[in-house]
């Protein structure tokens, strides 16, 4: 698959703009004429990898900003915002979106900001009717958005927990679960029981603060014993930094602070059982081979496939994927995106996606490439994983996990092995969601596109189960 060019000229431009250089001076502390910086801001000449890196020395830019994937990302939330049914006659297209994302990025991420404060408040006003017809006046708050809001801003990223977990580098390696339990048993006094499932009240963990006990269900693997460990020790040991991430945040509702001090406590136990340098280390010589890395680390699959999607380093990165699961009806309870891959935020995945055909063939790796409406195209795979249940009567619960990462770092993933990357015509056209797809030849939507005219003719059957055309 042909990279795409790198075309910066917008950002480029507001850089220059935002430090108050001409274009020669700009030109003359990146060491290139005058007038080949012109033809960049003009998107006539894309910007080289050496450029690219002089841009971020030279002014202290994180790279990730110069990228494309924050833009695309902005853009496919606009294309959500302009496909409410309450918006959609202004008939505002994808062209007049990637221009408002290129030119005012700001003003762009504001209205996206201001449409998501309206749909928190049709959902409190709807909640509000419905509480005042129960006579009950309490207000419904849905933190679980910001809280991914909160992640996806940071790149599922935290330089402060990794400096915290590299603290323990000491007592990693041999029995980790004993040394993780003797250490929270001598700096914290806490005592960590394995308890029968049956004293355990349908709880895999649980802390008492007062007696200081944490008791641990049986059901749990020994990898997610060990995760626990580390979660507990997290909760302990990093919540300073955490405290402090979630300060600076400004985060909306206790709900969303404790759901995001959850996930940071989560991110600093996937820091501990896999260390980022050793990690990415042994990813890179691995070519990104998920199962090896759940055996070199103890860890299990969705484990070792979540932290891939945090090696986000400054000056020390991996391949920037996105990572999700998804239970078999499509519903996804996990989500990050460091890779410019857009999950709908209003509706399910699309049903061509391969989380849905992991299912398909429990257990083993689906791959998949997959194309976006915007050209935008990934290489992914997934594999479902297995929720213990703990007996008869509670039998496991079955989850799918996927991994994905821009079309032009395939070739570094051991999964893309026989892949003619070159070959567009293998990729899959996938959507964000039905509600937002344009491809009108789609034999599995379920839903029309909100942005576009129903056409019902009882004389003629298409491929698709919805014919629309474009809103004039």
């Amino acid at each position: 698959m042909a990279a795409r060019k790198t075309l910066l000229g917008q950002k480029i431009r507001r850089l220059r703009q935002e430090r108050r250089l001409t274009q020669q001076q700009m030109a003359g502390e990146l060491g290139i004429s005058a007038s080949y910086l012109n033809l960049i801001e003009h998107d006539e000449r894309p910007v080289t990898v050496s450029l690219l890196l002089k841009l971020g020395e030279k002014y202290g830019v994180d790279l990730n900003a110069l990228t494309d994937d924050a833009e695309r990302q902005l853009a496919a939330a606009l294309r959500e915002v302009f496909a409410d049914a309450g918006l959609r006659d202004g008939g505002v297209d994808s062209d007049e979106i990637a221009r408002l994302v290129g030119a005012a990025p700001r003003a762009a991420r504001t209205i996206a900001d201001l449409y998501r404060a309206l749909r928190a408040a049709r959902d409190d006003a709807q909640a509000l009717n419905l509480n005042l017809a129960e006579g009950r006046t309490r207000r419904v708050v849905l933190p679980t958005e910001e809280a991914r809001d909160f992640f996806e801003a940071r790149r599922n990223h935290f330089a402060a927990l990794e400096t915290a977990a590299e603290a323990l580098l000491p007592i990693a390696g041999g029995d980790l679960g004993r040394a993780l339990g003797e250490r929270l048993a001598r700096q914290h006094g806490v005592t960590v029981e394995i308890a029968p499932i049956a004293s355990m009240g349908g709880a895999l963990r649980r802390f008492d603060p007062r007696t200081r006990r944490l008791d641990l269900s049986e059901a749990l693997p020994l990898a997610s014993r060990n995760f626990h460990l580390a979660y507990q020790l997290g909760l302990l040991e990093a919540r300073e930094p955490i405290g402090e991430t979630i300060r600076a945040a400004k985060l909306s509702s206790p709900e969303s602070e404790m759901l995001c001090r959850i996930g940071l406590a989560n991110y600093f136990a996937g820091a501990v059982l896999m260390p980022y340098a050793a990690f990415l280390a042994t990813a890179q010589a691995e070519r990104y081979d998920i199962e090896r890395l759940m055996n070199r680390f103890g860890v299990s699959f969705e484990q070792a496939a979540h932290r891939l999607s945090t090696l986000n380093r400054t000056g020390a990165a991996g391949i920037p994927f996105f990572f999700a699961r998804a239970d078999i009806a499509g519903n996804i309870s996990k989500r990050f995106s460091a890779s410019g891959f857009h999950f709908s935020r209003y509706g399910g995945a699309c049903p061509r996606f391969v989380v849905h055909e992991a299912f398909a063939t429990p257990g083993l790796i689906r791959r998949q490439i997959a194309r976006l409406p915007d050209g935008a195209t990934f290489f992914c795979v997934a594999r479902t994983v297995e929720k213990p249940g703990g007996g008869y009567h509670a039998p496991s619960g079955h989850m799918a996990v996927v991994l994905g990462c821009d079309i032009t770092r395939a070739a570094e993933i051991v999964y893309a092995d026989g892949f003619d990357l070159a070959r567009q015509e293998i990729a899959t056209e996938i959507g964000v969601g039905c509600r937002l797809c344009e491809r009108a030849d789609c034999r599995q939507r379920a839903f029309p596109p909100l942005q576009h005219r129903l056409v019902v003719d009882e004389a003629v059957k298409g491929p698709s189960a919805y014919a629309f055309r474009p809103q004039r």
